[in-house]
């Protein structure tokens, strides 16, 4: 199995799409919310256990270089390599083989991703190839597609100008590489994208790894308050409705009218405690009883809207809701176990899911929750909502 534990990042470009902020300060440099994005990239590699990180450096690489040192500040061991301003990132990679691990992660110094760095080497391992590159599967067509991955987990086109019809992910960075690579690379001064990318995909060496997480960048001006949105601490917290916060129906039943929503002892409690605390809270239940025709979706509008009033009033706000309508056997993307309502959630409020928390009350809850990337914790008739949430807060208490 590979084992990584360097990164190296391609920064040494000069952000013409950001002009006037990059006139005077390189785009890994641009502050959003009192710290530079590259920091941002830094604390997501060491928290995904990285211990070394080659900076790949062009334009004025001394503000980079002096803000980061050696590292150590930042729990890493950071070196450089600096090349021309006018080096295309083939190069770049090139000139820095004196510095590379054996297998490392390749990434753009412009691309903010919650990466599940273990998730991605298991799929590198399990393909066999010289490289993987992360693809963002783009269900909401925020941008256009310029790849497309087979269905074996191969990458079989890539095109730049993303004119290809049927092209089904976006290329973010993030790449696994064996050095092997570089054998493949000319003398002259070249882009890694455009030379070696069609030469694996010609091999069969380039593998796809898709994933749901949208990604953000400081690409270009118009991105960056959304990026910075993204980037502020947020206290986010998902929970399952009914056997969470309400009486859980018999099996096959649901509730399908206010009238038979009962709170569960606590729960009010619960909901209000994370409020005054700052969560934000968003509901993530399944309610097959529309698909079956017990319920229509006005009368779950009217629960919901009952039960936000009652909430209220003691306190407790509900950010959003996210219910799934269909049955087990209309193969959606939403119902839990998958986790589609949470990536849904988290495009529409710039959430990072590998930041939240999921409390549900059975097997399929933990399911979405782990394939999203959330933290995810168990309520029980013997570990209320109200319990689990009086831990989480004490924990919260002792990490601030």
């Amino acid at each position: 199995m590979v084992t990584i534990r360097q990164a190296v990042i391609l920064a040494g470009g000069q952000g013409t799409r950001l002009r006037p902020i990059t006139d005077t300060i390189p785009k890994p440099m641009i502050p959003l919310n009192q710290k530079p994005f590259l920091e941002y990239l830094l604390e997501m590699l060491r928290g995904n256990g990285i211990t070394n990180v080659v900076l790949l450096l062009g334009y004025l690489p001394e503000k980079i270089m002096e803000y980061f040192g050696d590292g150590s500040r930042f729990g890493l061991s950071i070196s450089y390599s600096v090349g021309a301003v006018s080096d295309e990132t083939g190069t770049r990679i090139r000139n820095a083989a004196n510095l590379l691990d054996s297998h490392f992660l390749l990434m753009y110094c412009d691309n903010y991703l919650p990466l599940d760095l273990k998730a991605l080497v298991s799929f590198h391992d399990a393909h066999h190839t010289k490289a993987t590159v992360t693809v963002y599967t783009n269900k909401d067509h925020a941008t256009k597609n310029n790849m497309f991955v087979d269905d074996k987990g191969f990458v079989t086109i890539y095109d730049r100008s993303r004119k290809t019809p049927e092209l089904n992910g976006v290329d973010v960075g993030f790449f696994i590489l064996d050095t092997s690579i570089l054998s493949r690379m000319p003398p002259k001064n070249f882009s890694f994208e455009d030379i070696i990318l069609p030469r694996l995909i010609h091999e069969r060496q380039l593998a796809g790894y898709c994933t749901d997480h949208k990604y953000y960048s400081v690409g270009s001006l118009e991105r960056l308050p959304v990026t910075k949105r993204y980037l502020q601490p947020k206290k986010i917290i998902f929970l399952d409705r009914d056997g969470v916060i309400n009486t859980k129906p018999p099996k096959a039943e649901y509730v399908k009218k206010w009238e038979e929503f009962v709170f569960l002892p606590g729960a009010i409690e619960a909901l209000s405690l994370l409020t005054t605390h700052g969560y934000q809270i968003f509901l993530i239940t399944n309610q097959a009883g529309i698909a079956r025709g017990a319920m229509t979706e006005a009368d779950l509008a009217d629960i919901h809207t009952k039960m936000n009033a009652v909430l209220q009033k003691n306190g407790a706000s509900i950010t959003g809701i996210y219910y799934c309508p269909h049955g087990w056997d209309e193969h959606c993307d939403c119902r839990k176990p998958k986790p589609g309502m949470l990536f849904q959630a988290a495009r529409e409020h710039l959430i990072d899911l590998t930041k939240t928390v999921f409390i549900g009350d059975d097997e399929r809850d933990l399911q979405a929750g782990s394939q999203a990337g959330c933290t995810t914790l168990l309520a029980t008739p013997d570990n209320t909502l109200l319990q689990v949430v009086r831990k989480l807060l004490e924990s919260d208490g002792k990490t601030h």
